[in-house]
């Protein structure tokens, strides 16, 4: 069924006005085509739709039963032509991240503060998982961006890749230690480090086996503020990403251990969904995040 909601547009203006005069001048068409797109609709529909008088034109009962209709559809347009406006004029609407608590911390929240500051009405939904997960949830369309530390394994998926900050990884000791260690000298000490499904564990171990070595941790842990604390209390060498630690190193709670081989460095980024595009509220906070990406 081909519907032609221009003449049901016609038809509510005439009957509002009750006059086919009124109406074309506030359609801005002639009276004929007014009238001639009422026949169309009453031909289509098989029912007159209204009388004429000489003062204008009534509504028959089946005119008045479909202009009841005609009416809770219109303003069904106006309220969502008004919450459109709403969504991209950012006067609401929804952002769904997917980071880690890590990220949300030390990268993530100077940028939100900011957001929320220029737009106080737009939701922000944090989702915290593994990075499988959330890579899944963001292909699934359950979040708009995911924040992550980049690995070799992003471009090799269907995600759009927005880099933003680049960041340098560390090994610490909450004692100085003065002589290189070779990557493969760190096996002979206890090793804390992230669980292998982080993508910081995945970064190193990828180093690591350029060197053909394979890194034995005495301790695996999900949380990165665990390895950097129980690097802190004595527990063994952690490996922590510099730039999250700086408050441990002026305070000389935890030393860099010097390493043989140079760490490369490795982006902050985000992750879109190739097959979608972001909403506004979602490009807005990119915008603001890949302008200041230094921070």
């Amino acid at each position: 069924m081909n519907i032609d909601y221009e003449l049901y547009r016609i038809f509510y203006i005439v009957a509002k006005n009750g006059n086919i005069t009124r109406a074309s001048k506030e359609l801005l068409i002639s009276e004929p085509a007014v009238s001639k797109s009422i026949k169309n609709l009453e031909g289509y529909l098989g029912a007159p739709l209204f009388t004429r008088t000489k003062k204008g034109v009534n509504l028959t009962t089946e005119g008045i039963t479909l202009y009841e209709y005609i009416s809770k559809g219109i303003e069904y347009f106006k309220s969502g032509e008004a919450k459109f406006n709403e969504l991209i004029n950012l006067e609401s609407g929804t952002i769904r991240i997917g980071i880690n608590t890590t990220l949300t911390k030390e990268f993530l929240m100077p940028y939100l503060e900011t957001f929320h500051k220029l737009y106080p009405n737009i939701n922000i939904e944090i989702r915290t998982n593994l990075t499988s997960e959330l890579k899944s949830m963001l292909k699934d369309g359950l979040i708009d961006m995911h924040i992550l530390n980049l690995t070799n394994e992003e471009t090799k998926n269907d995600f759009n890749i927005i880099k933003c900050k680049t960041i340098t990884d560390c090994f610490v000791s909450n004692k100085p230690i003065k002589e290189k260690i070779s990557i493969k000298e760190l096996n002979n000490y206890p090793l804390i480090l992230q669980d292998k499904n982080s993508n910081t564990r995945k970064f190193l171990d990828d180093f690591a086996n350029k060197y053909e070595i394979t890194l034995k941790p005495k301790i695996e842990i999900g949380s990165y503020y665990l390895v950097s604390e129980f690097s802190r209390i004595g527990l063994g060498i952690g490996y922590v990403t510099k730039n999250y630690i700086k408050n441990n190193l002026d305070n000389k709670e935890l030393f860099i251990v010097p390493i043989k081989e140079k760490i490369p460095s490795r982006e902050i980024g985000i992750l879109l969904n190739k097959n979608t595009t972001p909403n506004f509220s979602t490009k807005e906070l990119i915008k603001i995040i890949t302008q200041n990406g230094t921070k």
